[in-house]
């Protein structure tokens, strides 16, 4: 017997134990190998161990909740595999502060003594978010929950490194990448954003070296001048052709550097003078390259300047550039000073500047593999819904340069890379070598640096159901159906899992990709911390319920659109939720008050009849827009037509017919009523599984 009144603090946890206990989340062929129904699998976008879940996560997992709940409905054969993400950069950071706390560093305690304590992290909040899906009610086979550092995962990791290595696709080399002097790692070119910002856009005068006046040079980055290997001008500039071939003087330090032609100046910046800094910037380096200049470092990893500055030597970068603005004013060398705003790259994690920097790192090769991701695209393997978001996709792949794989971290898949210390040979094992395979040593050491996060998540399609060993799940699961991710990471994860698929196990992960919406505050702003607007939505379920939440997320939204989410929502749409139940109320009193009967469609009248064909209009209706991942659109329509047709149309119409004094009739009413009533809860169960199992429970003792 249904409660006075619905209660999810009270139900929804039983019922979520009910479902584990009867392992109502497996796959249908764990219990019948010789099961041939369709397949249909979704990986989950694995969250970092470093957070908690965040309204995001909520919209995200809430919709892949909904398509494994509609399809496992439909018989298919379903798994949604779990896992979590080690996050390197992240949870190192995270690490550190906790650390710091103690008077420690990771020096200080070591390699060997900092894993443990990162492996003592996952297990304590990789754990919090696996307890926060269940609260929202996530049915993934948790059975098959995966992490990215995890044995299986290393392995997977460990065999496609060497894969791609032995295939020319892997390589280590020195050039300009992108570092991150508050974390102390490379950053790969996806990592980095660009923040617009107030700045300034110097213009410094380098005297020509015969003394006969000077050329004036526009920068934005004063500071690396103590690396600038020549100055450039554009060779269809008038003003300067007679200039191209000479020489000028470094200021401070005293250099004579050449003036070069080069298509890459813009006319229009600063003066139409730039200077090229072939180890600190990515246009520059081009440049040097092209003209066969050597660059020259200037900055040490923490952002401090080197020896090559002279008496700037281990000065912070922004302090150098205020002291060396004063001197170069104090020799009359700074002819003016402009406002300028320009994009500053910053890291992803900490926010905090980016310095292109020449270093030595592993790289893969990325133009094949991008003519990988664009066939799949071209050739219909593929789907972004919506539409426009393929665009990123594509203009990424199209404008793609060598993936930066590796990370000055502890915490990470290690490069299985060995040196040998007396002859410097270099093996790349799936193990430690015993020896050197050139000169016989035993003495070898591995490589320090570990991968880029997104190289594990890259695999994460098929490291999830066991590669690189043949199981049963890479078989019947791979390729995946539908993916269910967000915009901002479509060239982080989905175009390298496509990449890589494609090149490992020659197949598109997944045939669709499924992109939702930024949630937003009631004034339409992006929830953050740092703008106090986020909502936890742990804290909504602890109030309202899972289902609220669930339905608040799902019901008047656009595919992929933004959305506003507030409080006031869910009390708006906690209503329809009252009146399912309450309907569920007034049927249990209708069936207690008349015998069961078997439901006879030959006696409709007008009314019952015509519920019918909205009923079968509207799950054709739904199946459709499911099919086509209009997601929202289809709980828009669950919603109009219980609220509508069913509750304030053909309850009332009803009445006569379940209250009439014939009791055939009334029976006849009551079987119709209670078939429409449980197919209703049948379609709503995706969107709102708690409370249509607890009255489906009630009204049927089936599970």
């Amino acid at each position: 017997m249904l409660d006075k009144s619905y209660e999810p603090q009270k139900n929804e946890s039983l019922i979520y134990k009910k479902w584990e206990e009867n392992k109502c989340f497996k796959p249908r062929s764990d219990f019948d190998k010789n099961f041939s129904g369709e397949n249909y699998t979704i990986i989950m976008p694995p969250p970092n161990i470093t957070g908690q879940l965040h309204i995001g996560h909520a919209l995200n997992n809430t919709t892949q909740d909904f398509l494994i709940r509609y399809k496992r409905m439909h018989g298919y054969n379903t798994l949604w595999v779990p896992g979590t993400d080690h996050a390197s950069i992240a949870t190192e950071v995270k690490i550190i502060e906790a650390l710091k706390k103690e008077g420690l560093t990771k020096e200080m305690l070591g390699r060997e003594k900092f894993l443990e304590r990162a492996w003592l992290w996952n297990d304590k909040f990789g754990g919090r978010i696996k307890t926060q899906l269940k609260s929202l009610g996530c049915s993934p086979d948790w059975d098959r929950c995966a992490f990215t550092m995890d044995e299986q995962r290393q392995k997977s990791v460990l065999h496609v490194f060497k894969k791609l290595y032995d295939e020319g696709y892997i390589y280590r080399g020195e050039k300009l990448i992108n570092w991150c002097p508050t974390c102390k790692t490379a950053l790969s070119d996806a990592e980095v954003e660009h923040v617009d910002e107030d700045s300034s856009l110097w213009y410094i005068r380098y005297p020509y070296e015969d003394n006969s006046g000077y050329l004036v040079v526009a920068t934005t980055r004063p500071e690396t001048m103590f690396g600038d290997v020549c100055v450039a001008v554009n060779p269809n500039d008038e003003r300067y052709k007679d200039k191209i071939g000479r020489f000028v003087i470094l200021p401070i330090k005293n250099k004579k550097i050449p003036i070069v032609a080069d298509d890459y100046v813009e006319k229009d910046f600063g003066t139409g003078v730039v200077k090229i800094t072939p180890a600190h910037d990515f246009n520059d380096y081009e440049v040097g390259k092209k003209h066969n200049f050597e660059p020259v470092k200037i900055m040490n990893l923490d952002g401090t300047m080197n020896e090559e500055c002279g008496k700037y030597n281990n000065l912070d970068r922004y302090e150098c550039r205020k002291k060396l603005i004063e001197e170069l004013k104090s020799l009359d060398l700074i002819d003016k000073i402009e406002p300028y705003r320009l994009p500053k790259a910053t890291c992803y994690r900490c926010h905090n500047a980016v310095e292109p920097m020449m270093s030595k790192q592993w790289f893969m090769s990325m133009q094949e593999m991008a003519n990988l991701g664009l066939d799949a695209l071209e050739n219909d393997e593929l789907e972004i819904i919506p539409n426009r978001v393929e665009k990123i996709y594509t203009h990424w792949l199209e404008n793609i340069k060598d993936w930066c794989i590796s990370r000055q971290l502890w915490w990470g898949h290690r490069i299985p890379a060995y040196y040998c210390k007396d002859c410097g040979n270099m093996i790349v094992e799936l193990e430690k070598p015993d020896k050197c395979s050139k000169c016989g040593s035993v003495n070898i050491e591995q490589d320090t640096d570990v991968l880029d996060t997104w190289f594990s998540s890259a695999l994460w399609p098929f490291s999830t159901l066991g590669y690189p060993d043949n199981t049963d799940d890479l078989q019947r699961f791979f390729p995946t159906s539908t993916l269910v991710t967000a915009q901002d990471i479509i060239f982080f994860w989905v175009a390298r899992m496509v990449m890589l698929s494609k090149k490992i196990m020659g197949k598109t992960p997944f045939s669709k990709v499924l992109i939702n919406g930024i949630v937003r505050d009631d004034e339409g702003k992006k929830m953050s911390k740092s703008s106090n607007n986020g909502v936890d939505p742990i804290e909504i379920i602890e109030k309202y319920g899972a289902d609220s939440l669930r339905l608040s997320l799902l019901f008047g939204n656009g595919t992929g659109n933004d959305f506003r989410f507030s409080e006031e929502k869910i009390l708006e749409d906690r209503k329809f939720i009252n009146k399912v139940f309450n309907s569920g109320k007034f049927l249990e009193l209708v069936f207690s008050q008349t015998y069961e009967t078997k439901l006879d469609k030959s006696k409709l009248n007008i009314f019952d009849k015509w519920i019918y064909t909205k009923l079968s209009d509207t799950i054709d209706e739904i199946n459709k827009l499911v099919d086509n991942l209009d997601i929202c659109q289809a709980v828009n329509k669950m919603y109009s037509f219980v609220w509508d047709d069913f509750c304030n149309y053909y309850l009332e119409f009803t009445k006569p017919y379940v209250y009439s004094d014939n009791q055939e009739t009334r029976a006849n009413a009551c079987a119709i009523l209670k078939d429409v009533y449980l197919n209703i809860l049948k379609l709503l169960h995706p969107i709102i599984p708690f409370i249509t199992e607890n009255i489906y429970s009630n009204f049927t003792n089936e599970l």
